[in-house]
């Protein structure tokens, strides 16, 4: 099975690194620095404080800095991501996208340092020297055995937790799969016979943590390039694989395996081969995390071995061995007790819970998001998914409490109760909507029609729409004119992507019929349509959708909002009963909220409004939210008492006469909406239960710049506005999108024709 879902080309992975700021991460102030005694706050005199507290007590560097929520991702680049040595500088980007995983999923700040030696006591001495600063050291990307050497100095060094990712993480995830499978098949661990092929660093840590879990050491064979790893064998060994060498017979994989319960393979492409697998035991446990291809292809293993349980390294098969499940929730709990090394008792408290976790019931949400597979606990689903929200609250408590009574922990958690609530606000769950949508969409993959079709940018967001699995992206233009740009930029031609063109359309007449259809009481004469179809490609696109020959379009790259918007309008009517209105998606410091309406309405009457709450509610609920609605205003719960605030008053009304089944209040400012501290303190009788998630502008003027204010000057991501209230499918991204922001839309698109 080709992994088409996840392939990206060498220029998309190009020019996502260096568009906008080159890279993945930025430091960014998390106080205010906008007045002069800000500054004297944050720097001098004022810092001079808590530096001298610090001096004092060292453990005040955790109130008073970063320190407490700091990790450090730190390698020498001398194997990075099975590309081998590449130096520490080739590096970066693989360690800067772990520190935004560190962020992404437990909201841990990290920071990346590429350490530029290959010798042992530098790279110690580099690091330890650096301690003071961080939190908890990721090592990562270490060849071994070096990277056992390290490890072990620096966690005798170092009062932090240090751990190497590559080794633990894999074993943590891996042992979490297999304590499944184990229950899945009856067996103990202590009863089963296991082979691991590869001997470096995570084959290691895997049997480490599995001895320490419990597993026999002579039930273990470990295997590298010269084959078994057995007591006596002196070529090619080392102290970590001596430590492991068994008593046996078998001098190959293929003798070792024979009759074996388990197989690991942490090692190259078709290591195994089906005839090894034949040989194993009933109902065997096979997990090929060799990255990107596995010791043995699913497929094969469902040839020879149906009763067997499987597990890769890769996203595209059930049971994915993925290391993000494990070091950002394992950090996130050593960090908030404070613990001084990460233990075996932690690794294991997260072994369990990842274990567990994949046996609960599992959220719909979450269930429909992966492309519909039923996410049930069975033979392929032993492990949890990387986006279950339910991760953050999980594994960073077992780990916290483990640290605990282990004795590592500095800072204790009295109240888990409220720690595990802590943990759950820390990220937003809703933040996953869009890969959730995602999901959805590869499940029912749709047809959208990219109206600009000759643009760079939307021929490159079509090719990352069919590559997405999504389903089949429609180009309007030219063939020549497409087929051009996409050899300027170096983009093959692409078999999954169509190509209209508009004037040569064997549908140019049926369209123009139905065009005319629509419009001959509007002052146009066939001719007039015929033009339209020929010459307008919005127009053209909207007409595709209208007429059921695609599922929806995007547009807006080269044309003002709102004539995009009336072009699309000449060939979709409203839902009966609707209102179209435009909605900005904001997702920032772990909060969603959607702000409506924020382009179609100028001055939107109270009812209007009302319909709009409506709607941005339901919206709201699809993804996954529980509606707060604020109608907004200058002017909070009459005070001050102005003719304009009029209409938000009525619209609380007309949603009262309505019996919704949210909460909405106002009218109200957006401070007060947003901040629900605020809102408790001066007005008590506020119907809101937590701060505002939808709100409701009072005129498309405040609409529209707000939305525009927050994505330029914003700290979050802001989606949209996505056209709500149409018959058929349709968006417009702004002038200035990326073809991220195409993809994005082109994908809600595509999710709004399939509900």
């Amino acid at each position: 099975m080709e992994d088409t879902d996840n392939r990206v080309t060498e220029e998309e992975a190009l020019q996502f690194h260096a568009q906008g700021k080159p890279g993945k991460i930025e430091i960014t102030p998390t106080k205010p620095l906008t007045t002069q005694r800000d500054l004297s706050l944050a720097y001098s005199p004022g810092v001079a404080v808590p530096c001298l507290h610090i001096e004092k007590d060292p453990a005040k560097a955790y109130d008073y800095t970063a320190k407490g929520n700091l990790v450090a991702v730190i390698s020498n680049g001398t194997a990075v991501l099975g590309l081998g040595d590449l130096g520490a500088l080739a590096s970066k980007p693989v360690m800067e996208g772990k520190s935004v995983l560190f962020k992404r999923f437990a909201d841990v700040d990290s920071i990346d340092l590429e350490v530029d030696t290959r010798d042992v006591d530098e790279f110690v001495n580099c690091v330890r020297f650096l301690g003071p600063t961080f939190g908890g050291i990721n090592l990562e990307d270490i060849k071994a055995p070096e990277c056992f050497i390290i490890e072990q100095r620096l966690r005798e060094l170092l009062d932090i937790p240090v751990f190497h990712d590559d080794q633990h993480g894999t074993a943590i995830v891996a042992a979490a799969g297999l304590v499944n499978a184990l229950h899945l098949t009856g067996r103990e661990l202590r009863d089963v016979r296991m082979v691991i092929n590869g001997a470096g660093s995570a084959s290691i840590a895997c049997v480490e943590l599995l001895k320490s879990m419990g597993l026999p050491h002579e039930n273990a064979i470990l295997c590298d390039t010269k084959g078994v790893i057995w007591q006596g064998r002196t070529e090619s060994m080392n102290q970590w694989k001596s430590a492991h060498a068994v008593p046996t017979k078998a001098r190959t994989l293929a003798e070792a395996i024979e009759g074996a319960d388990v197989f690991f393979g942490l090692s190259v492409k078709d290591a195994l081969s089906g005839a090894m697998a034949k040989s194993m035991a009933d109902r065997p446990i096979i997990f090929a995390m060799a990255n990107p291809d596995p010791e043995i292809r699913p497929e094969l293993v469902r040839e020879v071995r149906p009763d067997a349980i499987m597990a890769t390294g890769r996203s595209d098969y059930p049971n994915q061995v993925n290391n993000v499940l494990g070091f950002p929730y394992i950090f996130r709990g050593a960090l908030d007790v404070r613990a001084s090394t990460i233990n075996d008792a932690m690794k294991i408290a997260a072994v369990e819970a990842l274990a567990t976790l994949a046996r609960e019931d599992v959220p719909d949400e979450l269930d429909s998001a992966y492309s519909g597979r039923r996410l049930r606990y069975g033979p392929e689903y032993i492990i949890p998914v990387p986006f279950d929200p339910r991760l953050i609250e999980t594994v960073p408590a077992a780990v916290a409490r483990a640290a605990m009574d282990s004795g590592v922990a500095r800072r204790p958690i009295t109240d888990m109760g409220a720690y595990r609530r802590q943990l759950r606000a820390r990220l937003n769950p809703t933040a996953d909507i869009l890969q959730f949508i995602f999901e959805k969409v590869k499940a029912n993959p749709r047809r959208v029609v990219f109206a600009e079709g000759e643009e760079e940018k939307v021929i490159r967001a079509a090719v990352q729409y069919a590559n997405g699995g999504f389903g089949t992206p429609v180009l309007i233009g030219r063939e020549e004119r497409i087929f051009e740009t996409m050899r300027s930029i170096g983009l093959p031609r692409h078999d999954g992507i169509e190509i209209h063109n508009a004037r040569l359309s064997r549908e140019n007449r049926r369209y123009t019929d139905f065009l005319y259809t629509r419009m001959q009481r509007n002052g146009f004469l066939h001719r007039d349509c015929q033009r339209l179809v020929n010459q307008d490609r919005n127009v053209f696109a909207a007409l595709m959708v209208a007429c059921g020959d695609a599922d929806a379009l995007v547009t807006g790259l080269t044309r003002n909002y709102f004539d995009a918007f009336d072009e699309i309008r000449r060939v979709i009517d409203p839902e009966p009963d609707q209102v179209v209105f435009g909605m900005t998606v904001l997702l920032a410091k772990g909060q969603t909220v959607l702000m409506a309406d924020t382009t179609v309405n100028e001055l939107p009457t109270a009812e209007e409004m009302a319909s709009i709450a409506v709607q941005a509610a339901a919206q709201a609920r699809a993804m996954g939210l529980e509606p707060r609605v604020a109608l907004l205003s200058y002017s909070n719960f009459g005070n001050p008492a102005r003719p304009r605030t009029e209409r938000m008053r009525e619209t609380v009304a007309l949603l009262d006469q309505r019996k919704v089944d949210f909460e909405y209040d106002g009218e109200m400012s957006v401070d007060v909406a947003l901040n629900h501290d605020l809102m408790r303190r001066l007005y008590p009788f506020c119907r809101l239960s937590g701060p505002a998630n939808v709100l409701v502008m009072p005129a498309l003027h405040s609409a529209n710049i707000s939305s525009k204010m927050l994505q330029v000057l914003g700290g979050g991501v802001v989606v949209g506005p996505l056209l709500m209230g149409l018959s058929a499918s349709a968006q417009i991204v702004e002038a200035s999108a990326t073809v991220s922001d195409l993809v994005n839309m082109a994908v809600l698109a595509a999710h709004h024709a399939g509900c």
